[in-house]
């Protein structure tokens, strides 16, 4: 979550409540956790796919909307496989999401029942938190309202991470204590997972969003507050014309059935041929 990501893309909706009823048993019938309001709960953070707003960084190769089309698998993939997850082990999946009208647009989007949880950062912060770690605080705060053990935010750019890996944060935060964080570090210097057991808002602080230093920094953020932070397997993010190329010839990770059949239909694989910018 280092790049493609600004507070702009979430809009400016400040809202909260608790999970509805309805959403409890919609989350329950698409395969997640006995009861949504323990384990640990994934948001996955997320804007509406739309051409000339999504993915914005991988045109070209790509069209304005084809980049839309993409992000959309994107997203379908990676709730899906949140809640692929969670019939391994104890997870609720969320799409944390601004402005509060987009949900309506972002279901169709959705693996089915994923309940949406808003992010666009409008929340009293510490000093120090700015930009896109408004969002993921807020989303964080969210997630712990709610009722969960532990919380994690997640990329959306990562449709093919292994299963495993999200099973794996959820396992290591249940079985710590509160000083105990998750960090799932991509190859560009970002990180794709920040999970905890607690609230820690200090570790969205004093962070230059948007660079290759995103995960360093809140690695040493978690050693200045005294934290456990264990990390899972590295991946990558799908940002630009380079990791496009990778998704395009990698066959390893999660199947990404939507995310494939885009790059089928669309035959994306012609750019692979195609020069990558510097």
């Amino acid at each position: 979550m280092s790049r493609d990501k600004q507070t702009s893309d979430y809009g400016r909706v400040g809202y909260s409540g608790e999970c509805s009823d309805s959403e409890i048993a919609a989350t329950r019938a698409a395969g997640n956790s006995d009861d949504p309001r323990g384990g640990c709960a994934i948001g996955v953070m997320a804007k509406t796919p739309r051409a000339g707003y999504s993915k914005t960084r991988l045109c070209p190769p790509l069209t304005p909307e084809q980049a839309a089309t993409l992000s959309a698998a994107f997203l379908r993939d990676t709730t899906e496989n949140v809640v692929a997850a969670a019939r391994v082990t104890r997870i609720t999946g969320y799409v944390a999401y601004a402005p509060l009208g987009a949900e309506a647009a972002l279901r169709p989007h959705l693996a089915p029942g994923t309940p949406c949880v808003p992010a666009d950062g409008n929340v009293p912060v510490p000093p120090g938190v700015e930009g896109f770690g408004r969002c993921l605080l807020h989303a964080t705060r969210e997630l712990f309202a709610r009722g969960h053990a532990a919380a994690c935010v997640l990329s959306s750019d990562t449709p093919t991470l292994p299963t495993a890996a999200l099973a794996q944060a959820a396992e290591l935060l249940l079985k710590g204590d509160d000083r105990r964080v998750v960090l799932g570090a991509c190859d560009d210097g970002g990180y794709y997972l920040l999970g905890m057991r607690t609230l820690h808002a200090n570790l969205f602080a004093d962070i230059t969003w948007s660079t290759d230093t995103v995960a360093d920094a809140t690695r040493d953020r978690a050693a200045a507050l005294g934290l456990d932070l264990l990390g899972l397997p590295p991946w990558y993010d799908v940002d630009d014309a380079a990791s496009l190329a990778r998704l395009l010839e990698d066959a390893e990770g999660y199947a990404a059935p939507c995310t494939r059949e885009v790059i089928r239909t669309l035959d994306l694989k012609q750019f692979l041929d195609a020069p990558v910018a510097a």
